[in-house]
Formats: structure tokens, sequence, C-alpha cells
């Protein structure tokens, strides 16, 4: 059903923020992206580092202005270096963090004022590793643990005036593992899901009626590792 409402996603070029974008736009949502590569043909979106978390706020009202509002935002953006603490660079450890954690913050905090114009919804995207620690991650997992925490205290601060959910996907059949080194990659085997299966979760929270919230989500496949 076409209700013309609007979805800001971050991520939205690939993997599961791709995924979001399409189940969005067949629910007739227009999505606009915020990206460092261009979404599919015919999304509109704006170019971003979400490294540089001034730039990522700027381009989230410049977009807000451009759709004349926001109904929703998915943080789904995300990025991991895994390793040792001692052997991943200060500067890469902490750019994890930052893209991970610290834009979700920067991104929603310049959506508030049209999310609360539209009394509109919130979904970040944390992971199972935001509930279960494992050796090698201690970027991604202070990130996906901070964002748990993050959107826990959100709900609590917008309860009644912004919808917020927490999706704790697990992991997903997509470039993420891409660049990794071998020991760090899913094996054949691996139990992964399909994002659209995630992104058809994120619909979900989006489409419940006013006064109605889903506050937290673990999707991830039944023979997942991390969860519980």
């Amino acid at each position: 059903m076409n209700d013309g409402k609007t979805v800001l996603v971050t991520g939205g070029a690939s993997g599961l923020g791709a995924a979001v974008v399409t189940a969005a736009a067949k629910a007739g949502w227009q999505p606009w992206v915020l990206d460092r590569r261009a979404p599919t043909d015919g999304v509109g979106w704006m170019v971003c580092d979400l490294a540089d978390t001034r730039a990522a706020e700027a381009a989230t009202r410049d977009i807000a202005h451009r759709a004349g509002g926001l109904d929703a935002v998915v943080t789904a953006a995300g990025t991991d270096v895994p390793g040792r603490l001692a052997d991943v660079p200060a500067d890469v450890w902490e750019q994890v963090v930052t893209v991970d954690l610290l834009a979700t913050a920067a991104v929603i905090r310049a959506a508030l004022p049209a999310l609360e114009r539209s009394r509109g919804t919130v979904v970040t995207i944390a992971s199972t590793l935001g509930r279960k620690a494992v050796s090698d991650a201690t970027a991604y997992c202070a990130a996906k643990f901070g964002v748990v925490g993050f959107t826990r205290a959100l709900a609590a601060e917008l309860a009644g005036s912004v919808g917020v959910t927490l999706l704790l996907p697990g992991g997903m059949r997509t470039a993420f593992f891409d660049d990794r080194d071998e020991r760090y990659r899913p094996g054949p085997d691996a139990a992964l899901n399909d994002p659209a299966h995630v992104a058809a979760a994120v619909m979900f929270a989006l489409t419940q009626p006013p006064g109605c919230v889903v506050r937290e989500m673990v999707i991830c496949p039944d023979r997942e590792s991390s969860y519980p």
C-alpha cells in the first residue's frame, strides 16, 4: 500500500541497507540513501562518508529538506576490521566505532526534528555481537554493544513522540565479509540469513499502528552461534 512515507537508510547501496531500500519501495515508501556509493537507479541519495559524523548530520538534514520530511530512519550502515586489539591500527579501530556507533547517533540526532513532526520511527541495526562478545572483534563489539545501550536509552527518551526499534541481526549473505582475511570469513557451510528476510523484519517494525512499537528484535539463522 502506497502511503507516501519517506525512509532514510544509511548504507543503502549494498547489503542489508539495499534490501531495506528494496522492501520499502515495494511497500510504496520513498527511500533515500546515505552512502559512499550510489544505490539502485531511481533511488534518491547523497554521497556521504559516515566516518565524518558532521558531514553525516549535514547530509541527513539536507535529505529531510529535499524529501519534504522523514517518516523513518534505518541505520543499516556498518563496517568491521577484525583482528586482535594490538594488531588493528588505532585509526582503523576507531573508524569502525565511528561508523557503527557514532554515525548512528549523528544521523538520528539530525533527523529528530523531522521525525518528531511526523511521529516517525527509528530502527537501529546492532548485531547479535551486541549481546555476545567474541575474540578479535573488540571494535565491532564495542560499537554494537554501544548501539544496544544507545537505542534503549533513546527509546526511553523519545517514548510517546518517536518510535524506536532495536534490531539485532545475525550473519547475513552479503559482501560484508568479502575483504576480510580468510580466517575471519564464514565457512562454506555457515548458517547465514538472506538480507531480504531481515529487511522484512525492519518493515514490520516500521508499519506498526499508531501507539504501538516493536522495541527489540533478534533476527538470525536458526543455527546462529553468536546468540544466545
